[in-house]
């Protein structure tokens, strides 16, 4: 079967279902009374026209990337996580504890043992649905998603009962010491000589979730595990045929999936909040599904799809602070995306598809 080269299936597909999102969700700001051409303008000046909102928009991004490459890894062995907002969750309890626990001097010490914290945390709440779909049958998607109940149950508890800071009557831990704090935006480019905002909360965790960009890429596509991994989700059968464990490829993709959710923790806990709180994930897990799915699963696309909705994010906050159009529009705007991406791919997909392979016949 031919396959439409990579830069249209996860670049130009993609833009074309945010071009018909975007005319739809036009015709919504239309309906409303007010100019889609000034709500666009608003938005697009929010998110990426002054450090400050490129601080906000790439902060909510490097959220979206973590959990849209957790996502992403489990597709690729054709499996649903859709339990990265409790791994994410526990992640966060992990680089929690990890920054609460020690009496770090500096963060290049606190870092990388946080970064096993949050990674550890979330594999292990992952851990239990893969168990239990590789050895009893479960299914995967109802397994996970009743984890994110119970791992916000578990986190109100810990919080409100064992790790709430003394006399404190928020649920939310003590702030970290100043040798668990990570550089933000503005330390960094300040190294340099480069004046940013010093409000943003982005920080180093972006560049981190650069590097896991790389990895995740090296890991599926150049690696026999990646190829075991893609395999599986291909054909069970003819893997197994092949002499691929199906329990090994279950458990390791849900490992590394729920490390990868759990690593999130990096930058919304240790990076912004500099504690842990009541809820420091905020639908992130949930935005990484319709992140892996218009990125198509491949780290470089993941990329692109979370800096477009940490855009969405910010530009929609904007929006709603100067325009009277509701802040729940951009969730209407996410919505069409998914839809467009997930449910009704193949309304554009499969047009593009015919059109590209009779301009292939036709130029040979």
């Amino acid at each position: 079967m031919k396959k439409l080269p990579t830069w249209i299936d996860i670049l130009l597909i993609p833009l074309i279902n945010l071009a018909i999102a975007l005319f739809l969700s036009a015709l919504v700001v239309l309906y409303i009374g007010e100019d889609p051409m000034d709500a666009l303008s608003i938005m697009i000046k929010g998110a990426i026209g002054s450090s400050y909102g490129w601080g906000y928009t790439l902060y909510y991004a490097t959220n979206f990337i973590f959990t849209g490459l957790a996502v992403s890894v489990a597709f690729h062995a054709k499996m649903f996580n859709i339990g990265g907002e409790g791994q994410a969750a526990l992640g966060g309890l992990g680089v929690a504890l990890v920054c609460l626990m020690f009496p770090w001097p500096h963060w290049i010490l606190a870092l990388p043992v946080a970064i096993i914290g949050g990674a550890v945390f979330g594999a292990a709440w992952a851990a239990i649905p893969a168990y239990l779909q590789a050895k009893r049958g479960s299914h995967i998607v109802i397994t996970t998603i009743m984890f994110n109940f119970m791992a916000s149950a578990l986190l109100v508890y810990l919080l409100v009962n064992v790790l709430k800071a003394p006399g404190s009557m928020a649920p939310e831990t003590g702030r970290f010491i100043e040798g668990a704090r990570l550089p933000t935006g503005h330390d960094m480019l300040g190294w340099f000589g480069i004046k940013f905002s010093k409000s943003p909360p982005v920080n180093i965790s972006f560049l981190i979730s650069l590097l896991f960009c790389f990895f995740i890429w090296f890991l599926i596509w150049r690696t026999k595990l990646g190829y075991e991994i893609r395999a599986f989700g291909h054909s069970e059968s003819a893997a197994k045929y092949a002499g691929i464990s199906p329990i090994k490829i279950i458990m390791v993709s849900m490992l590394i999936s729920g490390a990868l959710a759990g690593l999130m923790g990096i930058n919304s806990v240790m990076g912004e909040s500099e504690r842990l709180v009541i809820d420091s994930v905020q639908g992130a897990g949930f935005i990484g599904i319709a992140v892996a799915l218009m990125g198509r699963s491949h780290p470089f696309g993941v990329l692109l799809a979370a800096i477009l909705f940490g855009i969405l994010y910010q530009g929609g906050a904007e929006l709603a602070l100067w325009t009277n159009i509701p802040r729940e529009l951009i969730v209407v705007i996410q919505a069409l995306v998914i839809l467009l991406t997930g449910a009704l791919d193949n309304m554009i997909r499969m047009p593009i598809e015919r059109l590209y392979f009779k301009m292939v016949r036709a130029g040979t």
